[in-house]
């Protein structure tokens, strides 16, 4: 196994959720959530920068957050659902982690967010086929991960166990 466990996926996909009960299986890992470091240093809602500075502002902090955090090691790291698409992120993250994509389906998504308001790229239109939309978009450069997990009809604790499988943990 590389230093750090990347998840990559899109919103909803689980990776929060995961990551957090990853870190309790592997004790000398640390959790980073690159969107919570974000918003933490900037003291900021995603959402509000998304908002007041726009998506490509917002990218530019994400990828920041991704150097900074990737010269460590022993680290889960949570990535924001469109971070993988940067060639330079993805780059950074497949030479430095172990990537696992998180796999859920448009309709999964959907129910897991649907009652969420924080999310920016879902203010407007917010439905199925926009879900499937940008999953469509993204879903060639998720599949360059390491590993692929489908996490529809799973709890996070099953995802985590498949995943520890798939690491030899």
């Amino acid at each position: 196994m590389d230093k750090n466990i990347t998840l990559i996926g899109m919103m909803g996909s689980g990776k929060t959720t995961v990551a957090k009960e990853l870190a309790t299986k592997l004790s000398d890992f640390r959790l980073v959530d690159i969107d919570a470091e974000i918003e933490k240093s900037s003291g900021k809602k995603i959402s509000d920068i998304f908002l007041k500075y726009g998506e490509s502002r917002f990218r530019e902090m994400e990828s920041a957050k991704i150097r900074t955090f990737l010269r460590n090691e022993n680290q889960i790291i949570s990535a924001g659902g469109g971070a993988f698409e940067n060639p330079d992120n993805r780059r950074l993250f497949l030479e430095n982690s172990t990537v696992l994509f998180l796999k859920a389906s448009a309709e999964t998504i959907y129910e897991r967010i649907k009652n969420e308001s924080h999310r920016p790229l879902l203010k407007k239109n917010f439905s199925v086929e926009k879900i499937s939309n940008i999953l469509l978009l993204r879903e060639k450069n998720y599949a360059k991960a390491h590993y692929i997990i489908d996490t529809d009809g799973k709890s996070p604790y099953n995802i985590v166990e498949e995943i520890l499988g798939v690491l030899n943990v």
